[in-house]
């Protein structure tokens, strides 16, 4: 074994369909989504289908044993959430802190506190329950500095925006700072609450559906907002293998690609998406054949779907490996979906499962593939039982920002 490989010790997730490993396997195995009607955003668009994390911030504080008083955003709370939960399977310590990274993607920052502010500042509503304390939250930095202040002190804390790439690009500069020899032991991954601002964003964009999204369909409508937070703890195997870490799964490869088409609409034929999977292959040294499973970005626009499918047809020809989007249990959690699902993914490997593509009906025509089938997995709504080890999963941002990372077991 390479003392050069880069290995998972720790993960944690929070998302719609579960506060932690254990409920989000769960539901993953069970095909039970967690997108419904918008319950704790306060918004005028009662109608969106979203996929809320299922507690208030009072709540979340309450389990994080932090003051009811002390200003904290809802990206931060979440964040904090996911990072505890990987921290404490990784087995590393506060003192092991100040030897690691902690990498965060996030766009929206703590704009759901500021946006109500400025609300009340207009003196457009009638509350004025926002105090001054957190316009010093809003920046994405200040949301990933509460996350990395909570935990303890780490050596090295920055934020990315690529938007829905972020949390992915997180963790492949994470991996890269590894192979550089900058730091053994990063902690990458991404957090994003909803708010107002990017809820309304979508919907002047014409690509939410109103109901539960339908990735991966020919009757797809487009998507719906997810929030959550994950991360991955990633180690140079030396480092794992001196602490005595568990070894989780591999990170074994990684791409990012702009095809730079369009402010937020993919290409036509995936170019970035094509490029990004195969640097993350040739970076592991495999082929496509070596791939049991992909965890499409699968956002369910009419746009994104077909395109990446077009991608993978370049990739892998007209016979595509097992592949699904996962979006329909979570929504779209925008800059953290990369590491969400990620975490989705190790689970699938740990547990030897392939997540179903919920609200599936038909697939997607394709007249340049007819031979293909373009069939995501599906099972009823449970969890398909499959030997799978090695992944691929995909997150894809605004401006053709895309990356992909390969898991391994």
């Amino acid at each position: 074994m390479s003392a050069n490989r880069i290995v998972i010790t720790g993960s944690g997730v929070i998302s719609a369909i579960g506060a932690g490993k254990e409920e989000t396997l769960q539901s993953l195995q069970q095909g039970v989504g967690g997108v419904a009607p918008v319950r704790y955003l306060q918004t005028d668009h009662t109608e969106c289908m979203v996929g809320e994390v299922k507690m208030t911030n009072r709540e979340m504080m309450a389990r994080l044993g932090i003051p009811s008083d002390v200003p904290v955003v809802r990206t931060s709370l979440l964040g904090m959430l996911a990072l505890r939960e990987a921290l404490q399977e990784s087995g590393l310590s506060r003192e092991d802190l100040a030897e690691t990274a902690f990498i965060n993607g996030t766009t929206v920052g703590g704009m759901d506190k500021s946006e109500q502010f400025y609300l009340d500042f207009l003196g457009e509503t009638a509350s004025s329950e926002v105090p001054v304390a957190y316009i010093k939250t809003h920046d994405c930095g200040a949301s990933t500095d509460m996350i990395a202040d909570y935990a303890g002190r780490f050596g090295m804390t920055t934020s990315i925006s690529t938007a829905c790439s972020s949390a992915a690009n997180a963790i492949i500069l994470g991996a890269r700072m590894i192979l550089a020899g900058e730091c053994d032991k990063v902690v990458a991954g991404g957090a994003e609450c909803l708010s107002k601002f990017h809820l309304n964003g979508f919907n002047t964009l014409m690509i939410l559906d109103q109901q539960p999204c339908r990735p991966m369909d020919a009757g797809r409508a487009g998507l719906n907002l997810g929030e959550g937070a994950a991360y991955l703890v990633l180690e140079s195997e030396a480092s794992a293998q001196k602490r005595g870490a568990k070894v989780l799964g591999v990170l074994s490869g990684f791409g990012n690609a702009c095809d730079a088409f369009h402010q937020t609409a993919s290409s036509p034929e995936g170019e970035g998406a094509f490029l990004a999977m195969r640097q993350a292959l040739s970076m592991a040294g495999l082929q496509p054949s070596d791939v049991d499973y992909i965890n499409c970005h699968g956002t369910g626009t009419p746009n994104n779907d077909p395109s990446e499918l077009r991608a993978m047809h370049r990739l892998f020809g007209n016979v595509l490996p097992p592949f699904s989007s996962t979006k329909g249990f979570t929504g779209h959690t925008t800059s953290a979906s990369g590491s969400i699902e990620a975490v989705f993914c190790l689970l699938a490997l740990q547990h030897q499962f392939l997540p179903v593509n919920l609200n599936f009906s038909s697939p997607i025509a394709d007249e340049e593939h007819p031979e293909s089938d373009n069939m995501p997995v599906t099972a009823g709504n449970q969890a398909l039982r499959h030997p799978i080890r090695r992944v691929l999963c995909n997150a894809f941002g605004f401006g053709g920002n895309d990356s992909s990372i390969l898991l391994e077991v």
